[in-house]
């Protein structure tokens, strides 16, 4: 089968030039200045991209389907989370699997392979959680690399579910640095946010607001200043996932000045949203912005440190944590977001995103005149590709390259509004009212269309498993 797209401007994280794509079964097998060849003839299909750019579809590197947590599911299937992902742009996601105390690596892993296997529409990989560093884990960590598993996700949170102590971290971060893979860190200290917590809650402040008060700024800054140190003392390469406050990059930076493998990642949620204006919302409102790094005050000056940090390169990626619970009472998931009415400790951290990123980043960043276009395909597609292993498999336009892609029109615009604007199993988007000024009007995975304006044309299992390499952003 052989398509043809013309007349479009493409752009890449490199550069954006006027040019026509020829696709052969799944790949990109050409590019060339328009209407200086003769693909047409024979083409099973012309798209014609006539004042829209032609971009790589997008790589969300951090999304979360069908997980259990905080006494209920993500309410996202690997159906119904990656056709979302679909229709926002997205080609490909790598999503976790999950080891739990008392099994194996390798248990979890087969266990969300199987959840996926003939789900998704998009292609995917997995990082691996591991929450149970033992001898055992620990050998099976290297083994992992074997499946297409190069990066190892721990967290300094959550104590008595995932929580790792210093000793164990240390001791997976020395196992990465023997087999090149990469640690990533949810960075938050555990300890004393559990005790800040607990104390909240004793006050009779219960509200999702204090969700971010007893998760202060300092609470994340030294936790990515302690992953720091244990992966430069391990030789390992550190990623660290949703990063939200200013004081933690800025560890990062001065890491990254001085040479580390050290990389970070921002979300959508966190260069958007504030604890004054979502949090804060009266009645249990703010319930919907709880997620975990958190919202932070944007009088505190957060999200502008975020917005110079993604423009001066200090973080290398956003993806989204996509990770959404219902607001309202759901007929098959029930309660959900509003099992912590009345205790924000028990509100599902989470949100939704996997669709709205790529068109949220567009808007605040390019349009709003934060970065360049190149800029932007750079952090949502090449640069997650690059540091998972995956490029130029995935994240960029070139011959060789998997044809993924999106024909997108910035002459056109749309507003978010749930439900109408959406397409996952959730009923709210963090990004309602908010009107972007381009539209997508196709998507192609691996050459084959799967979203074509507001019609989804793909299947169910399109999706297929990527084994991924190494990380191609290490020095």
């Amino acid at each position: 089968m052989r398509k043809v797209i013309t007349n479009g401007t493409v752009v890449t994280a490199d550069q954006t030039v006027a040019a026509d794509l020829l696709i052969e079964e799944e790949k990109i097998v050409a590019m060339s200045a328009p209407r200086s060849h003769n693909w047409l003839e024979g083409a099973s299909t012309v798209i014609d991209a006539t004042g829209k750019y032609v971009v790589p579809g997008g790589v969300d590197v951090h999304t979360h389907f069908e997980l259990p947590f905080g006494g209920t599911f993500v309410s996202d299937s690997f159906e119904t989370g990656t056709r979302a992902a679909a229709f926002g742009g997205t080609t490909t996601v790598v999503d976790f699997a999950v080891q739990v105390k008392g099994q194996s690596v390798r248990y979890g892993f087969e266990a969300w392979m199987a959840k996926a296997d003939g789900n998704c529409a998009i292609d995917y990989g997995f990082h691996m959680i591991v929450g149970d560093i033992n001898e055992s884990s620990l050998k099976e960590m290297a083994a992992m690399v074997g499946e297409g598993v190069t990066s190892f996700k721990l967290f300094m949170a959550y104590p008595g579910v995932l929580y790792s102590n210093d000793g164990e971290i240390f001791r997976a971060m020395q196992q990465a640095a023997i087999d090149g893979t990469t640690i990533m860190m949810h960075a938050e200290n555990g300890i004393a946010i559990d005790v800040l917590r607990e104390q909240a809650v004793q006050r009779g402040e219960t509200d999702p607001k204090y969700h971010s008060i007893t998760r202060p700024p300092s609470t994340e800054s030294e936790a990515v200043h302690r992953a720091i140190t244990f992966a430069e003392l391990a030789g390992s390469p550190l990623y660290i996932v949703h990063m939200s406050a200013k004081e933690a990059v800025s560890e990062l930076t001065h890491a990254r000045d001085r040479g580390l493998n050290v990389f970070g990642e921002t979300c959508p949620q966190y260069l958007h949203l504030s604890v004054e204006d979502h949090v804060s919302l009266p009645g249990f409102e703010g319930a919907k912005y709880v997620c975990s790094t958190p919202i932070r005050f944007k009088a505190e000056g957060h999200q502008d440190h975020l917005w110079n940090a993604l423009a001066r390169g200090d973080l290398q990626v956003v993806s989204t944590d996509h990770a959404c619970f219902f607001y309202d009472d759901d007929e098959q998931l029930g309660r959900q977001k509003r099992l912590g009415e009345g205790n924000f400790t028990l509100i599902p951290n989470g949100l939704p995103g996997v669709e709205e990123r790529f068109n949220v980043m567009y808007q605040s960043g390019v349009v709003g005149g934060r970065f360049d276009i190149n800029r932007w395909v750079d952090l949502i597609a090449t640069a997650p590709a690059k540091m998972f292993g995956l490029y130029p498999r995935k994240g960029t336009i070139a011959v060789g390259s998997d044809a993924d892609l999106v024909v997108y029109d910035p002459q056109a615009s749309f507003t978010y509004s749930a439900p109408g604007s959406i397409h996952g199993n959730i009923d709210y988007t963090c990004y309602e009212g908010m009107e972007i000024n381009a539209k997508i009007d196709k998507v192609l995975s691996r050459g084959r269309l799967i979203v074509d304006g507001d019609r989804y044309v793909g299947s169910r299992g399109d999706g297929k498993y990527l084994e991924r390499g190494l990380s191609q952003m290490l020095i």
